[in-house]
């Protein structure tokens, strides 16, 4: 069992910060331990100005880590807690348990404030950017809630644009430092492109400097003695090309005895990406298989690592079965299976393990293997630099190595050149947020 004592100066840090700002987010890296950060923070306070804990988290996060943190430290083990999930009534009866801390998932929150429970000394939103939306009625109703603190934990505050900022800095001050509503922030700072049918933030610096009067933000390799990651692009020639290409003119797929049409753009641009990896969903939601290309790569890399355990990231339900009739070894992590997966995995007990790209979020895998391969791409920075902190992050003591399978001459390329877009957005915001100039 770890003491305070074990906690690191960029941890304290954190911990001084939420205690002086109450109201704050603190934009860190995977694996700088914004859990306990948080968590040392409630010791200080409790039961002076905070009597009951709410934490809001991704479902998986919610199961598997929130109690392993609370009982992994001398310090906090002594907190009492509740897991809020499963049918209603369960999580009715979990919210009426007279304990320190309530864990929930996001997906309750609306449930959560319709039944009564909506008032707590401080509250702590796990991956903050789960609500960046300001249309989600999580959003809507979270912002209801009563709190003396709130701290907003995320590594990916802006998944995609200075946009996503609006709604999670509104839970922080109701509007103060950003405008009371999304559209008087987004007259101010964006202007639409209409040829890309989106808006163009004119002033980032000036966003970025207003966060930093309650945002705190680290960078992993500041401040953690990390191994190396390594990436690496696997060009993967497909079959049928042509096919390829003829549906991305036509809208128009036609394999064997099927025709798979495309009714819009956006229809089109995901039925691609399934092309990419190999199959394709028709009209009756049932896949027709097209080429192995990207199964047969991936099967040349499982070969090369005789001896290493590897985590694959796909993100078609047609891509999981695929790989799972091709390796019989293959299992899946679920919500349903989350803690059993997650322990076997870092016992080094799982030679494959399969994960959907954007529910991996908030797990510690990096006991159990140090290679992943990216069966399919997401658009998502947020869900992309998630599944890889799985692996890459504090306590990992080799080398990460990251394969992606990218389809030539077809919308993987695409993808790539989006998400590193994506990232260089987001970079800067850390930069500005890091410098101690006002």
């Amino acid at each position: 069992m770890r003491n305070q004592s074990d906690l690191r100066p960029y941890q304290l840090k954190a911990i001084d910060y939420i205690l002086e700002k109450k109201r704050c987010g603190l934009a860190l890296d995977m694996g700088l331990g914004k859990t306990i950060s948080s968590l040392t923070a409630l010791t200080k306070i409790h039961n002076i100005h905070v009597k009951r804990l709410l934490i809001i988290a991704p479902l998986n996060v919610a199961k598997a880590t929130w109690d392993n943190e609370i009982l992994n430290w001398e310090h906090t083990k002594h907190f009492t807690y509740s897991i809020c999930v499963g049918n209603e009534q369960m999580r009715l009866d979990a919210l009426n348990k007279d304990v320190d801390v309530y864990v929930i998932n996001q997906e309750n929150v609306q449930w959560m404030y319709e039944k009564g429970f909506n008032k707590y000394g401080m509250i702590i939103i796990d991956e903050s950017h789960g609500f960046k939306n300001p249309s989600s009625k999580r959003f809507k109703y979270l912002k209801k809630f009563i709190s003396r603190y709130i701290v907003l934990l995320t590594g990916t505050p802006m998944p995609k644009s200075y946009m996503d900022m609006w709604s999670q800095q509104y839970l922080i001050d109701k509007g103060e430092l950003l405008g009371k509503n999304i559209t008087a922030y987004r007259n101010k700072y964006f202007y639409y492109n209409s040829r890309n049918y989106e808006y163009i933030c004119h002033s980032p610096d000036i966003i970025a400097n207003l966060l930093k009067k309650n945002w705190l933000s680290m960078k992993a390799e500041d401040y953690l003695d990390v191994p190396d990651k390594i990436s690496n692009i696997v060009k993967v020639e497909i079959d049928n090309l042509h096919l390829y290409k003829a549906f991305e003119k036509e809208y128009l797929l036609k394999v064997n005895s099927n025709e798979i049409e495309a009714v819009n753009a956006a229809v089109l641009t995901n039925k691609l990406l399934q092309y990419c990896n190999g199959a394709v969903y028709n009209e009756d939601k049932e896949y027709v298989e097209i080429h192995s290309n990207k199964l047969d790569a991936m099967q040349d890399i499982i070969d090369n690592y005789p001896d290493e355990n590897i985590l694959v990231a796909f993100n078609f339900k047609c891509d999981e079965e695929r790989i799972r009739v091709r390796f019989n070894n293959a299992i899946t992590l679920s919500s349903k299976n989350v803690t059993e997966v997650t322990a076997n995995w870092n016992l080094g007990k799982i030679k494959l393990l399969l994960c959907q790209c954007s529910t991996a979020k908030g797990l510690n895998l990096q006991h159990g293997g140090r290679i992943i391969i990216w069966f399919g791409l997401t658009w998502s920075m947020e869900s992309y630099k998630q599944f890889n902190a799985r692996l890459h992050r504090q306590g990992q003591t080799k080398p990460v190595i990251i394969y992606h399978l990218i389809a030539s001459k077809c919308k993987d390329e695409k993808v790539v050149q989006v998400l590193a877009m994506k990232d260089g957005n987001q970079e800067e915001l850390i930069k500005i947020l890091k410098s101690n100039d006002i």
